[in-house]
């Protein structure tokens, strides 16, 4: 494909364009940021198999380990990476988003080069779509059992300390948390998570967002941030 004469995006990204994208849906635009890490051997790995026509996947952006921005899909078309899954009741995420791949295997934490081109990018897209800190989510938000991306070792507490992401909220759960799946359906309901998930998957979900480091069964402390609702649409 040729480089697109308009230029990348955003400053500093390196146009990669890959054929595997189209026009976004029903007239739709970016009202999310979707985050996902590749799981392969490298960013070029990833960068190749995101461009090849055969694996049919691609996103807007890869962000290798080094620091290293490349834009594959203009931020106004429609790139394939979400899948299927739905946040705040909407499927075709797709259309409503802009995703972003980190070259990461999902077993070790992001480095800072990668983490602070990851934060310049997304305060260019928020500001270029108008996307608010409640519409950044994970890949494992959207499609809960399915994605566990961009995983554990995923630092959102600083995205959300620099309003790039959606704050968890505070307080204590009821004491008889165990006894409460319905409760934490509903508070994860309204905080975005909607996909039709068992309550241990959706369990996980939330976890993966917020504490991925609480094991076991529903606890008081899995309700503490839940509360932020739909505000993106």
């Amino acid at each position: 494909m040729a480089p697109d004469p308009r230029g990348p995006d955003h400053p500093g990204a390196s146009w990669h364009p890959s054929p595997n994208s189209g026009s976004r849906r029903d007239g739709l635009t970016p009202s999310l940021i979707v985050l996902h890490y590749t799981a392969m051997d490298g960013a070029q790995a990833a960068l190749e198999r995101l461009c090849d026509p055969v694996a049919e996947v691609s996103a807007h952006y890869l962000i290798g380990a080094d620091g290293t921005l490349w834009q594959m899909v203009a931020e106004e078309s429609r790139a394939w990476h979400a899948g299927a899954g739905e946040w705040c009741g909407q499927a075709d995420i797709n259309s409503r988003s802009i995703g972003i791949e980190l070259d990461n295997r999902g077993t070790h934490p992001f480095s800072a080069a990668q983490m602070a081109v990851l934060e310049d990018l997304m305060h260019g897209i928020m500001q270029r779509w108008s996307i608010a800190p409640a519409g950044v989510i994970g890949h494992s938000c959207m499609a809960p059992g399915r994605k566990f991306d961009p995983g554990p070792h995923f630092d959102w507490q600083r995205l959300a300390r620099q309003k790039l992401a959606a704050e968890g909220g505070h307080g204590e759960g009821p004491q008889n948390a165990s006894k409460q799946p319905q409760l934490f359906r509903n508070l994860a309901r309204d905080a975005g998570f909607t996909a039709d998930v068992d309550d241990s998957t959706l369990l996980q979900a939330v976890r993966l967002r917020y504490q991925p480091w609480l094991k076991g069964p529903l606890q008081p402390a899995d309700f503490s941030p839940l509360g932020t609702a739909c505000s993106w649409t």
